[in-house]
């Protein structure tokens, strides 16, 4: 099966790389299944898939909810009779030293970023090894390859996941579940918009990705390329960055 009729689920998918991902994914024939925690913006999404002549669905989604990710793919076969992918997009940053001491921000990453990881996988795994067929499509970070100042816990949780999807795939070597980590660097995304407290500092972080970041849509189509490969070939790894960035 290519991309054509498959249905993926997509997490955060109200903006930045979710949205694109669901547009670009829906305009190749997939059904879309996607969650945030933006109902409105999912909504109006949904609406702009059909009326181009695409099928998708949304449920209202907070990853750090183990139920709401049940609830994402529960939709998925329930509209659609199966799940074949889940893109877990959904995460937060905070921009900061670790002197600064701030724990709830440091909560916060590691409750999205690294729970609602597993959360996802716990709701479609199950379904994957019945159905006999699964994708695990998890983006990650640069941040996790190059570690710098302001971002260790950021990068922390980034290579947690990278760690955890390669446990997963260790332990599933027999054709069923194919995993895939996406290390996007500068993507022009509202993930810095909450990253940072200090407003001069967050508008020279909204200056630099707007020079150097790419487009949401770069990152939707290496998604789409790691999903359409034969079912027999896992890209395991992508690093998709701006040309310009260190």
């Amino acid at each position: 099966m290519t991309i054509n009729g498959k249905v993926i689920a997509i997490t955060g998918a109200s903006s930045g790389i979710g949205e694109a991902t669901a547009r670009h994914l829906a305009a190749l024939g997939a059904f879309v299944v996607l969650g945030a925690r933006r109902t409105d913006r999912l909504d109006r999404l949904v609406a702009e898939v059909e009326n181009a002549g695409g099928r998708a669905a949304a449920t209202r989604v907070d990853v750090t909810a183990a139920g709401d990710l049940r609830k994402l793919v529960d939709l998925a076969i329930d509209r659609f009779g199966r799940l074949d992918v889940l893109v877990g997009n959904a995460g937060v940053s905070r921009i900061g030293h670790m002197a600064d001491l701030d724990v709830a921000g440091w909560s916060s990453m590691v409750d999205v970023n690294v729970k609602g990881v597993l959360h996802g996988i716990a709701a479609a795994l199950p379904v994957f090894r019945d159905q006999g067929s699964g994708h695990l499509v998890t983006v990650v970070s640069t941040s996790g390859l190059k570690i710098v100042p302001t971002q260790a816990v950021y990068a922390g949780t980034k290579n947690a996941v990278r760690t955890l999807l390669e446990g997963l795939r260790q332990e599933n070597t027999d054709g069923v579940l194919r995993t895939t980590s996406i290390s996007p660097g500068y993507v022009r995304t509202e993930l810095i918009d909450n990253a940072v407290d200090d407003p001069a500092v967050r508008e020279q972080a909204r200056t630099n990705m707007a020079e150097f970041g790419i487009d949401p849509t770069a990152v939707a189509r290496a998604i789409a390329f790691a999903i359409d490969q034969p079912d027999d070939v896992e890209i395991g790894e992508l690093t998709i960055r701006p040309t310009r960035q260190n």
